[in-house]
């Protein structure tokens, strides 16, 4: 067999050379100078051999792998079967000689050291392949040097007729430059050598900018670090190109998106018939991601024409499809470093050596756009950082998320889970419902004390209430939707155009506003399965939906009623928050008068409140305002829950009116959605990993352990035990006479029972307990009136380390 091998291996690579000979033949015709006819004839036949060229590489890539294993397998069979080594060693030594001309092994330490030259030449020949990657590879870069020719010439003919231009810096200070000279590194550099080697990107008259591409004009500037998040976004969509260059080399397909994320960045590719990625192949990517950090390619900025952007994309069919459907304008631009060029407005960190850290960790399939119906692509997931340091502690950040997952922990502790019979629904346990019923409760509590009303809506609706609505138009095919006789039904995956229909079903006063309505109704939402992720992505789920209808001159005093009521909820979960007033958008709908008026009742709402805001100008929805909430978790992570957004396009579609205080029976209300938990689903997720499994008193699913010290005081445990439960607290008493007492308290503290109540024969003759918590704060012996009653208390109020403040 591994004669065979060889054989091939030599045939193979006699081919190679013979086309590779061919492929220069025809490269050099080109560049001597055929003509334009010529050179288009003679492309199909260049390409043909690129491809073939390349198909071989591959293949002799498999073949050295397999001629390897095989002369490994006989190297066994060898030493296992032979009285004669030195015949094996000979016969061995015969057929690496014709696969490598190399190895020559003559003891076991020479062959160690030949085996790590073979890899080594392996790996050599692999780096090989990668570095000729696809045939598209040349011809794109081909074009792209004539192109950056002719642009580089039109910039120096405009630095020759550069004037002076004014510059001015975040402190106030004014610096002098040269129009289509200066580059904003170039100043950082004057300010500070380590201001200009720590920057990212710069922000050029409020637009982000390339640190060497040259200012056009008098502006403002300001030079950005990683710890700023456009400067990070920068950071990771650059990565992206340095992975997205390596998959190209690596794997050959067609390259789609590539953007940051907001922890990191991905690469999605197109393999048309080729197997998908393996994490396995992690390794070999970071190695050339590397080696493309090492060699500090720059990355270079170039705007072209559609119609020469359709020509050098013309081998990828989705670049082609984001030119003809996504690209307005007549042009755009496209980024290069290295072999890659990519479709891409920017801008980039200077070159690739700024990536100090990188890693790649998952890859996952996803469709074109999202669109089940499209094409499958493989999706690569990356990281980055500027110091290896960073790059460590969130290694170390996502091992602690993982300890604290809440799917990992809602198995552990029995209180939910999934069956593939229902996607994306998720089965409360009695534990996990007893949290959920918990929350519930908690807002309905807030609401009879800040003047809601909760209603209860159907959660089928024909599809003329969603055309009205305009989410037919826009959101059906995230609707579960039917047919029902001759007319088509849907689940209604939010709540207001039920609502609507609530407020419009009889003539309103102005005295009944504002108008507070809150609905736990079910909600359902078609979300593709490889979207769905334990109880953050799911397709059935409940909100505390509220939807108040009020008058112009009520946004103010509603909306600090509405930031009161987050910030108590949240004060009891322990998370701290920020928050953003995103204001009217390019493509806003409505009366820019209203808009204004809105909009500063909101941020004087905001101001009152007491709380640091930053402004996302043009970042509201088009149909209104609003503010949006994230809150911190235990391991400083961000998360958005909260929304509270004005609405003054729904009342217009439904023509809700009411009477106002003139007596105009046609005044128009304004409807704020808001939602405090958002998704109860997703918020019990969060609370999960928050808490780590370690649940405040009062939302436990495990308050209450009694433990007997032995067999003989069951009786009394389990009276105790039904003093707790009679009293509404979650306990159990455990009986198994097979565990021994201190194996049963260290069971309870894992289980996570705030309290271990343990009781024996003083206790029994006092009607008492002994009580330690899960952390084993032993606070003795006491009533079991006085426990249930301090319990209560605790439970009341809502604490979070009731354990401490028993």
């Amino acid at each position: 067999m591994a004669e065979c091998l060889a054989a091939r291996l030599a045939a193979q690579e006699e081919q190679i050379r013979l086309l590779t000979r061919e492929v220069t033949t025809l490269q050099d015709g080109l560049i001597l100078g055929v003509d334009a006819t010529d050179a288009a004839a003679a492309s199909p036949e260049l390409e043909s051999l690129r491809t073939e060229n390349e198909k071989l590489r591959y293949r002799l890539l498999h073949l050295r792998r397999g001629l390897r294993a095989e002369l490994e397998l006989e190297r066994q069979r060898g030493t296992k079967g032979s009285k004669d080594p030195k015949q094996n060693t000979s016969k061995e030594q015969d057929s690496n000689h014709r696969a490598n001309n190399k190895v020559k092994p003559q003891d076991a330490k020479q062959g160690d050291r030949n085996k790590k030259k073979d890899r080594i030449q392996d790996e050599g020949g692999l780096k090989g392949v990668m570095k000729t990657g696809p045939g598209y590879i040349a011809e794109r870069l081909s074009l792209y040097e004539v192109l950056k020719k002719e642009n580089d010439a039109i910039l120096a003919k405009k630095a020759a007729g550069s004037e002076p231009i004014t510059v001015e810096l975040p402190d106030g200070r004014k610096v002098s430059g040269r129009a289509w000279v200066t580059t904003p590194y170039q100043l950082a550099a004057g300010i500070s050598q380590g201001l200009a080697d720590n920057a990212v990107i710069s922000r050029v008259n409020g637009e982000l900018w390339d640190l060497d591409r040259p200012l056009e004009q008098d502006c403002s500037l300001e030079i950005l670090r990683f710890d700023n998040e456009d400067a990070q976004a920068v950071y990771w969509h650059s990565s992206a190109h340095i992975l997205g260059e390596a998959m190209e080399q690596f794997y050959g397909g067609c390259l789609c998106y590539g953007p940051p994320i907001e922890n990191g960045f991905y690469y999605d590719m197109f393999l048309d018939e080729q197997k998908g990625v393996s994490s396995t192949q992690f390794g070999e990517l970071e190695t050339m991601c590397k080696a493309v950090i090492k060699e500090k390619q720059p990355f270079e900025r170039l705007e072209l024409s559609k119609e020469t952007l359709l020509k050098m994309f013309k081998y990828n069919k989705f670049k082609c499809r984001i030119l003809n459907e996504k690209v307005t304008t007549p042009t755009t631009t496209v980024y290069r470093c290295g072999t890659l060029i990519d479709l891409c407005r920017g801008p980039h960190v200077r070159h690739t050596g700024k990536i100090k850290a990188m890693k790649i960790y998952k890859n996952s399939s996803t469709y074109w756009e999202g669109c089940s119906d499209m094409e499958t692509l493989q999706r690569i997931y990356g990281i980055s950082f500027p110091d290896s340091k960073m790059l460590k502690e969130w290694e170390r950040f996502q091992e602690e998320a993982k300890n604290r997952d809440h799917r990992k922990i809602g198995k552990d502790q029995e209180l939910f889970f999934f069956h593939e019979l229902s996607p994306g629904s998720c089965f409360f346990m009695p534990r996990g419902a007893y949290i959920y019923n918990t929350l519930t409760e908690f807002i309905r509590d807030e609401y009879w004390r800040r003047g809601f009303q909760e209603v209860a809506s159907p959660n089928i609706y024909n599809s003329k209430l969603w055309e009205t609505s305009g989410h037919w138009q826009h959101y059906s095919e995230n609707m579960f939707s039917f047919p029902v006789e001759d007319d088509v039904f849907a689940l209604k995956p939010m709540n207001c155009p039920g609502h609507c229909l609530m407020f419009s079903h009889r003539p309103r006063s102005w005295r009944e506003l504002p108008l507070r309505l809150a609905d736990f109704g079910v909600l359902h939402r078609n979300e593709l399965s490889g979207a769905l992720t334990g109880l953050t992505r799911v397709r059935r789920f409940q909100q505390d939906d509220a939807h108040i209808f009020c008058a112009m001159d009520q946004i103010e005093s509603e909306m600090k009623g509405c930031l009161d009521f987050l910030r108590c909820v949240y004060d009891v979960f322990g998370f701290s928050f920020q928050l953003h007033l995103s204001t009217r958008p390019e493509k806003y709908l409505g009366d820019i008068a209203v808009w204004n008026q809105a909009e500063k009742q909101l941020e004087n709402s905001l101001n009152e409140f007491g709380e640091s805001w930053k402004l996302n100008p043009g970042d509201g929805a088009f149909y209104g305002p609003k503010i949006d909430i994230k809150i911190k978790d235990a391991i400083g992570r961000y998360h958005q829950c909260a929304t509270i957004q004005l609405d003054f396009q729904l009342p217009i579609r439904f023509n809700l009116t009411f009477v106002g205080k003139d007596g105009d029976d046609k005044t128009r209300p304004v409807i704020i959605h808001r939602a405090i938990l958002g998704s109860v689903e997703r918020m019990i997720a969060i609370l999960t990993e928050n808490y780590a499994g370690k649940w405040p008193l009062w939302l436990s699913p495990r308050q209450v352990m009694v433990v007997p010290v032995n067999p003989s005081f069951e009786d009394y445990a389990k009276m105790v035990c039904k003093q707790f439960t009679d009293a509404g607290f979650m306990a159990d008493s455990d009986l198994d006479s097979g565990c021994l007492l201190n194996k049963k308290i260290r069971n309870a503290q894992l289980a996570q029972y705030n309290f271990i109540l343990v009781v024996g024969e003083k206790e029994k003759m006092t009607n008492g307990v002994n009580v330690r918590t899960r952390d084993n704060k032993i606070h003795g012996e006491l009533s079991v009136a006085e426990v249930l009653a301090r319990l209560t208390l605790l439970r009341q109020s809502r604490c979070r380390n009731a354990e401490e403040e028993f």
